[in-house]
């Protein structure tokens, strides 16, 4: 008597019982990498709130931040070299008159160019580029 059942896959070993362990094995991997998937996430999320009070704590800046800063620093340095120069432009003009003083320097003085302050709305941030 043979028995057929081993070769359907109801008892014993044979091809069918292979192909459901198969089955059953990629269900199972399928679920541990459903599982990493949402313990990866919840990793990453745990790991930037962290990051995010480190963050607070240090009192770091962002960087977006620390360019606008450093942008309004440059603007201040220029609009204070241009008033320098207009400084003297108008220091040389008042001690034409007073003797002692040079007329090379007041020459100088009203030849140097005078840079016109820009008009900037801190509202909008195209007027900072």
């Amino acid at each position: 008597m043979t028995d057929t059942k081993g070769e359907s896959g109801g008892y014993g070993s044979g091809p069918g019982r292979r192909g459901r362990f198969f089955d059953d094995l990629a269900g199972v991997a399928g679920g541990a990498f459903s599982v990493m998937a949402g313990a990866r996430a919840e990793i990453e999320a745990a790991v930037k709130s962290q990051v995010e009070m480190l963050t607070q704590r240090l009192e770091l800046v962002r960087r977006e931040d620390l360019d606008a800063a450093l942008e309004v620093a440059r603007r201040a340095r220029e609009e204070a070299s241009a008033l320098a120069v207009r400084v003297a432009a108008l220091e040389a003009k008042l001690n034409i008159g007073t003797p002692g003083t040079a007329p090379e320097a007041a020459a100088e003085a009203e030849e140097a160019p005078v840079v016109p302050k820009p008009k900037e709305d801190p509202k909008d941030p195209a007027s900072l580029a």
